[in-house]
C-alpha cells in the first residue's frame, strides 16, 4: 500500500479539514486519510490518483502547494507581497473575476435601492450578487451542509447576508462579505505562517548530500542514501544524515538538536546528527540511519504528529464547541421570534432601532467557535516547537500541560543528578586490608577481575566503573564473562564463573544470603565506605565472600543550581535511588534536595511515585530513560536524559532532554506554565468577547458587519496570542525570556 502526502494552503478551521477529508475518502483506492489541520498536511494510504485528489481540493476552494522533485516548495512572492502577504490569497484566487462581478452587481442594486425604485427592480440583483461576491462564504456553507449537515461559519454568514438583503440592509451585506473575504485571507495567511513555524525543523536538514562513490563524489537526494553509505560534509554545511565520523576532525554546532550554545568537538568514531552544523573541518561520515529515522525526523514526528496525546484543555474546547454553536443558533431563533410574537416588538428594522430579525442575525455571526477551536492547538504546537528548538522534546501537548501543573519532581541519582560515570575508589579484600583504587595487589586484582566477569553483560554505570578498573589493572578478561548471568531484582548479579555460582551485590543482599558467615572485616568496611558516600559491591566466588569494591559518582556541575531553580518555582524535589542511605543522604545535602528515599528496589520506586501522586498531585520523574523505564512510565510525566541519537530514550519517555543537561528543566517548566496560561487566556478572551457582543446584539447595538468583525478579529487575536509561545527562549540562567 502506497502513501500519498499533499500539503494544502488556505485551511483556516477544523470544518475545512472535515470537508476535505469527507471528499477525499470518496476517491477510489483510498484506504484511509488523515488531515493534520495544524500542518495543513493530507496523508492518504492506498493506491490513488494524486492529480484527481488535487483537483478535488482545488474544487473545494483550497490550494495545493507546488512540488519540485517531490519536495514541497513554498509559493514565491514579491517583496510587496512579503510585506502584505495575506493579499496573495486574493491575487492568486481563481474566484477574483466572479467576486469582482458580484461586487459590481451588488453596488448597482444598492444604488437602485437608494433611488427608491420598486423592490422587484433591485432585490433580485442584490440576491443574485450574493453567491458571486460571497463565493467563499457560500462555498464554505455548501461544503458544510453537504458534509453531514454541518453548521459552519459559511452557513451562518450566508444566512446573515441573505437576511440583511431581505430586510433592506444590502449595504451591510456588502460590508459583511468584504470583511469576511479579507479576514479569511488574513486568517489563512497567519495560519500558514504558523505552519511555517511548526515545520521549521523539516527545513533544517539538507535535501541533498555529497555521496562518495567509486567514480568520485556526487550530489544525491538524502532519500536515496542507504545504511553504510559514506558522505562528505564540508565546512559550514549542515549534516544531511545521522552518522559516525570516519575521518577528519571539526567542531559542530548541535543547537538545532540539543539546544547547546557551545560547539562540540567531533572526530573519528563520534556520532553526528542530521541538521547540525559542521565547523571548519572536512568530515567523512558513515550513514547510520535512513532519512526517515534521522534524529531530526523523529523530533518532527514527536512534536507534530502525536495527535492521540491531546491535552485536557483541547478536549474541553472540542466538547464545548460541539454544544456551543447549536445553542447559539437556537438562542438566535428565539431572539428573532419570541419578542415579536409575545411582546409585539418590531420584527423588521425601524428608523429608531434594529428589528429583532436583525438582532438575531447579528447573534448568528458570533455562533461559530473558530477562535476557541483554532487557538488551543496552535498555542500547544507553538510551545512544543519552542521547546524542541532548545533541545526539549515533548511527545504531545498533554505532556507539556502536565509539566506546567507538576507539583513534585523526583530524580534518579546515577546518570541524572550525577554525571553517571562512577569510578572505583576502594577495593577491600576479606583479609582485612583495603587498597585504594590504582594500588595493585594480587588479591584485589583478582577481586576486580571476578566482578568484571559478573558485570560483563550489564549496561549499568556501576558495571562500567568495574570494567574500567579492570582495564586499568590489566585484568580485563582474566575470567570469561559469567554464564547464565541474571539480575537479582535490582540487588545485584549472579552467574557461573569457573564452574561456581558467583555473586556481586549490595550489603543487604549479602547480609540476607550469608548472615553470620559474612566476614566482619567486609561488613564493617562496607558500612564505613557507605558512610563516606560510596556505593559498595560485595563479591562471593561461590564458596566464600571475597571482599567488596567501593564506587563513587560525582554530582553534575549544574544539579544544585537546577534544583534551587525548581524549588524557587514551587516544585518539591526529591531523589529515588537504589543506593545506600548514607550515599544518598550525602548527595541530598550537597545538592539541596527536599527529600531522599534510598535503598529502593524497582517495584519500591513505583510505589513511591504512587504515594507521591496521592500526596502532592501531578508527579514528574527524571531518569536516564533506560534503567528507569518502569518509574518513568508510572509517573504522570516521565522525563529522560540524553535523547540525541538514542531512539530507545525517545520512545521511553514523555519528555526528553536531548543534550543530557538538566539546565533546560527550569526553562521547560516556565514554558509549560506560560503555554497553559496562554490557552486559558485565549479561552477567557474568546468567551468574554462573544458574550459581550451577544449582549450588544440582543440589545440592538450591533450592526451585522460589526458582529462579523468581532468574530473574525477575535480568531486573529487569539491565534497571534497563541503564537507568542513559539518565541520564548531561556535566558543564560535558565529563566524564561521573551
Amino acid at each position: 500500500m502506497s502513501k500519498t502526502v499533499i500539503d494544502i494552503l488556505g485551511i483556516t478551521c477544523q470544518d475545512c479539514s472535515s470537508v476535505i477529508l469527507s471528499e477525499v475518502r470518496k476517491h477510489p483506492g483510498v484506504e484511509s486519510a488523515d488531515l493534520d489541520f495544524i500542518k495543513g498536511r493530507l496523508s492518504i494510504e492506498g493506491d490513488v490518483d494524486k492529480e484527481a485528489i488535487k483537483a478535488t481540493i482545488n474544487r473545494l476552494g483550497y490550494r495545493v502547494q507546488a512540488e519540485v522533485d517531490g519536495l514541497t516548495q513554498k509559493p514565491s512572492t514579491t517583496k510587496v507581497l512579503d510585506f502584505l502577504g495575506f493579499w496573495k490569497y486574493f491575487i492568486h484566487s481563481k474566484d477574483l473575476p466572479l467576486m469582482g462581478a458580484g461586487l459590481i452587481i451588488l453596488i448597482l442594486g444598492i444604488l437602485l435601492q437608494q433611488r427608491e425604485l420598486p423592490v422587484w427592480v433591485y432585490l433580485p440583483l442584490q440576491l443574485a450578487s450574493l453567491p458571486m461576491l460571497g463565493i467563499l462564504v457560500f462555498r464554505q456553507a455548501w461544503n458544510g451542509l453537504s458534509d453531514g449537515f454541518s453548521i459552519n461559519m459559511g452557513v451562518l454568514m450566508a444566512l446573515a447576508s441573505t437576511g440583511a438583503v431581505l430586510i433592506g440592509e444590502a449595504s451591510e451585506a456588502l460590508i459583511m462579505l468584504i470583511l469576511f473575504a479579507i479576514s479569511e485571507s488574513l486568517e489563512g495567511y497567519i495560519n500558514d505562517r504558523a505552519r511555517e513555524v511548526f515545520s521549521e525543523f523539516a527545513d533544517l536538514a539538507p535535501k541533498n548530500a555529497l555521496l562518495v562513490t567509486a567514480n568520485g563524489e556526487i550530489s544525491v537526494p538524502v532519500l536515496n542514501l542507504k545504511l553504510g553509505d559514506t558522505i562528505i560534509v564540508r565546512p559550514g554545511e549542515r549534516f544531511p544524515m545521522d552518522g559516525r565520523v570516519l575521518s577528519g576532525s571539526s567542531e559542530v554546532n548541535q543547537a538545532p538538536i540539543t539546544g547547546e550554545s557551545t560547539l562540540v568537538p567531533k572526530g573519528e568514531g563520534d556520532e553526528v546528527f542530521s541538521s547540525t552544523v559542521n565547523g571548519q573541518g572536512i568530515l567523512k561520515v558513515l550513514v547510520t540511519k535512513l532519512a526517515k529515522d534521522n534524529t531530526i525526523q523523529r523530533i518532527i514526528t514527536l512534536v507534530t504528529e502525536t495527535q492521540a496525546n491531546r491535552s485536557k484543555q483541547e478536549k474541553f474546547v472540542d466538547r464545548f464547541a460541539a454544544v456551543y454553536t447549536p445553542i447559539v443558533i437556537a438562542i438566535a431563533l428565539l431572539v428573532m421570534i419570541v419578542p415579536t410574537l409575545i411582546f409585539r416588538q418590531p420584527f423588521w428594522n425601524t428608523a429608531a432601532s434594529y428589528g429583532w430579525l436583525h438582532r438575531g442575525l447579528s447573534l448568528l455571526m458570533i455562533g461559530c467557535p473558530c477562535a476557541l477551536i483554532i487557538s488551543t492547538p496552535i498555542t500547544l504546537i507553538s510551545g512544543l516547537t519552542a521547546a524542541a528548538r532548545r533541545g526539549v522534546v515533548f511527545k504531545g501537548g498533554v505532556f507539556l500541560e502536565t509539566l506546567g501543573n507538576t507539583k513534585v519532581m523526583a530524580f534518579d541519582k546515577t546518570g541524572t543528578l550525577t554525571i553517571g560515570k562512577p569510578v572505583v575508589k576502594q577495593v577491600q579484600t576479606a583479609d582485612g586490608h583495603w587498597h585504594d583504587a590504582g594500588l595493585t595487589c594480587e588479591a584485589c586484582d583478582d577481586l576486580v577481575a571476578l566482578a568484571d566477569s559478573l558485570e560483563a553483560h550489564s549496561s549499568h554505570p556501576l558495571a562500567q566503573a568495574v570494567s574500567n578498573e579492570a582495564q586499568n589493572r590489566g585484568v580485563a578478561g582474566k575470567y570469561a564473562p559469567a554464564e547464565n548471568a541474571r539480575n537479582l531484582d535490582g540487588k545485584g548479579q549472579e552467574g557461573w564463573v569457573n564452574g561456581k555460582l558467583a555473586t556481586v551485590g549490595s550489603l543487604p543482599l549479602f547480609e540476607q544470603d550469608h548472615g553470620d558467615h559474612l566476614p566482619a572485616t567486609v561488613k564493617e568496611g562496607s558500612v564505613a565506605a557507605q558512610s563516606e558516600g560510596k556505593t559498595v559491591m560485595l563479591l562471593c566466588d561461590g564458596e566464600a565472600v571475597r571482599g567488596f569494591i567501593g564506587v563513587e559518582d560525582t554530582p553534575r556541575d549544574e544539579s544544585a543550581a537546577v534544583l534551587q531553580a525548581l524549588n524557587a518555582l514551587g516544585i518539591r524535589t526529591l531523589m529515588l535511588t537504589g543506593d545506600n542511605p548514607q550515599a544518598a543522604e550525602r548527595v541530598r545535602m550537597n545538592l539541596g534536595l527536599d527529600e531522599v528515599q534510598a535503598s529502593l528496589l524497582p517495584e519500591q520506586k513505583l510505589a513511591a511515585i504512587a504515594q507521591l501522586h496521592e500526596t502532592y498531585g501531578l508527579v514528574s520523574m527524571v531518569g536516564d530513560g533506560i534503567n528507569d523505564s518502569p518509574a518513568l512510565a508510572k509517573a504522570d510525566l516521565g522525563i529522560a536524559m540524553g535523547g540525541a541519537g538514542n531512539a530507545q530514550v525517545l520512545e521511553t519517555a514523555d519528555m526528553v532532554l536531548m543534550n543530557d543537561n538538566l539546565k533546560k528543566l527550569p526553562f521547560a517548566v516556565k514554558l509549560a506554565r506560560f503555554t497553559n496560561h496562554l490557552i486559558k487566556q485565549n479561552i477567557a478572551i474568546s468567551l468574554s468577547v462573544k458574550f459581550v457582543v451577544a449582549g450588544l446584539a440582543i440589545a440592538g447595538l450591533t450592526p451585522l458587519w460589526a458582529a462579523v468583525l468581532a468574530d473574525v478579529g477575535l480568531s486573529l487575536v487569539v491565534t497571534l496570542n497563541g503564537l507568542r509561545a513559539a518565541n520564548m527562549k531561556p535566558a543564560s540562567d535558565g529563566a524564561l525570556a521573551a
